[in-house]
């Protein structure tokens, strides 16, 4: 018997284990491996398109045709790993928009959660030399830090911003996110800094003497005892087992499993759990519904210059790059390479920036898949306040397999239209003096439709959110406290419970939110 039992070891289960484990015993139970040393992979930061595409580390999803998007199966890699998707995502560190969570709060009812609410719980959780002490933190588990925007191209992209009349801003996650600047990372001392590190290592000593780690273990359905959630059954080496808590189950495995466990235990729509043979214990229409994630384009160049990394992702160059990163922790191993960025606005805005540009140095994929073979440079085009809603549903063939995934990208007007603003405002980026010298052809979009550019070259950027809604209303999942509506002993904790999705990548605000939950548990 244990106090609490997390389900998932990612980014918020990491945090919540570890934070609950100070004064409690806890049962962190993780469906993938252990995060071991020894696989460079999840640990040198430029190697992240390895365990992007790696099925050892990763569910590794897909989803269903994407009716708006040209009839696409689209990737939707999962952190399977303990530190979850930490350990597997591009390393990008964005809290988001103020805003956004002042939305959350007057908008969407979840009370507690505007900026003022959260600005705590975001310094409690990070270590950023030299930020501004009124919005960062020095003393936190997870190191932040930027990398170097000293190369030409890094150049030519922040005076670009200066040429066309934006501004800059010297931290995304200070006072102003609007503008050029630079990107945090969760990369320190050449290494990736995913939850598993920063949260789980006797390092950081975070008292974790309460703490219970089950690796390769799949949650079948957390147990009730009447309307309690008492428990869960346990799939390990082929056989369950039964694991109890006397006090909560915190359920934290993201916004494409835990819909997918509330539904196997009995909580979401009655008609739909009737349909799968599963017995309804809460009946809550909206588990699995409002899935939202941020769609994004390349626009690339090539570039006549040779200043790009290109040749540090070829042959024996590409070895050598492995080869001082292995030895020294430094070089182009060392880092993500996303140095620099910006927020803009579309017109199409609450007021507040709608749109993120990360600039990468080089032109290919995201997952390494399809790369110009010469010298380039790409902005990567996302709307982050995407109109359109998808859902997670059981597979009606076996509730065990994978869920049915459907995110509707880009199937409202307005998420069309901010798309291609956002890809017109880089083109005049590229083609602003700055970059007069260091720009070729265009690669991509070229003499193309923008809207068939989308359809056909649209992609996920990895931020599922939303499908276990929190609110004060009747409707919602759970309460502002991760609590699940009609159950009692239960949360969720991650960004399924996310009412709208933040303004740029997702990590740093699930971090945020298990800290901060975790705090209430533990009424500090």
């Amino acid at each position: 018997m244990f106090d609490y039992i997390v389900i998932g070891a990612g980014s918020a289960g990491c945090v919540m284990a570890a934070r609950l484990a100070e004064a409690h015993s806890v049962l962190l139970i993780e469906a993938g491996r252990a995060n071991p040393a020894w696989d460079f992979r999840l640990h040198m930061p430029a190697a992240l398109s390895e365990v992007l595409t790696s099925t050892r580390y990763n569910w590794a999803f897909e989803t269903e045709p994407e009716p708006f998007l040209g009839q696409r199966n689209l990737y939707c890699p999962r952190g399977k790993v303990v530190g979850g998707s930490s350990s597997i995502n591009g390393m990008i560190f964005v809290r988001g928009h103020a805003e956004d969570f002042n939305r959350w709060s007057e908008v969407y009812g979840a009370s507690g959660w505007s900026y003022e609410d959260v600005l705590p719980f975001f310094k409690a959780s990070e270590t950023k030399a030299g930020g501004d002490p009124d919005y960062r933190g020095h003393t936190g588990p997870l190191k932040i830090t930027n990398g170097d925007t000293s190369s030409p191209l890094c150049q030519a992209w922040l005076e670009a911003g200066e040429s066309l009349g934006f501004g800059r801003t010297p931290d995304f996650n200070g006072e102003t996110q609007e503008g050029f600047g630079p990107f945090d990372r969760t990369v320190a001392d050449g290494l990736r800094q995913s939850v598993a590190r920063a949260y789980l290592s006797p390092k950081n000593n975070l008292g974790l003497s309460g703490l219970t780690i089950l690796t390769q273990a799949e949650v079948q359905h957390i147990a009730f005892d009447g309307d309690r959630a008492a428990g869960v059954q346990v799939l390990v080496d082929g056989r369950l087992k039964s694991f109890q808590a006397s006090r909560e189950i915190i359920l934290c495995a993201g916004a494409i499993k835990s819909p997918q466990v509330l539904m196997r235990s009995g909580i979401g729509s009655e008609s739909a759990l009737k349909a799968s043979g599963i017995e309804c214990l809460a009946p809550r229409d909206e588990v699995g519904q409002n899935l939202q994630d941020h769609l994004e384009v390349y626009v690339q160049a090539a570039c006549p210059k040779p200043v790009s990394l290109y040749p540090s992702t070829r042959g024996l160059r590409k070895l050598a790059v492995g080869a001082q990163w292995y030895l020294t922790k430094r070089g182009d191993g060392a880092t993500n390479h996303f140095h620099t960025g910006a927020f803009l606005r579309s017109g199409l805005d609450y007021g507040y920036p709608d749109l993120q540009f990360h600039f990468l140095p080089v032109a290919m994929d995201y997952d390494g898949k399809d790369s110009y073979r010469g010298h380039g440079f790409q902005v990567h085009v996302g709307p982050m306040k995407p109109t359109s809603r998808g859902s997670i549903t059981l597979n009606p063939k076996d509730p065990g397999l994978a869920p049915k995934i459907l995110f509707n990208y880009n199937a409202t007007e307005q998420d069309q239209q901010v798309m291609q603003r956002g890809i017109e405002l880089a083109r005049e980026l590229i083609n602003s003096p700055p970059f007069s010298e260091l720009k070729g052809k265009e690669l991509r979009p070229g003499p193309v439709d923008l809207p068939d550019f989308v359809h056909r070259f649209g992609e996920s950027a990895y931020h599922p959110s939303g499908t276990c809604r929190m609110g004060r209303d009747a409707d919602a999942v759970v309460a502002p406290d991760g609590v699940v509506n009609g159950v009692s002993g239960l949360r969720v904790v991650d960004a399924s419970i996310m009412p709208e999705i933040t303004n740029g990548n997702l990590n740093a605000v699930v971090i945020m939110m298990a800290e901060k939950i975790a705090a209430q548990i533990l009424k500090r």
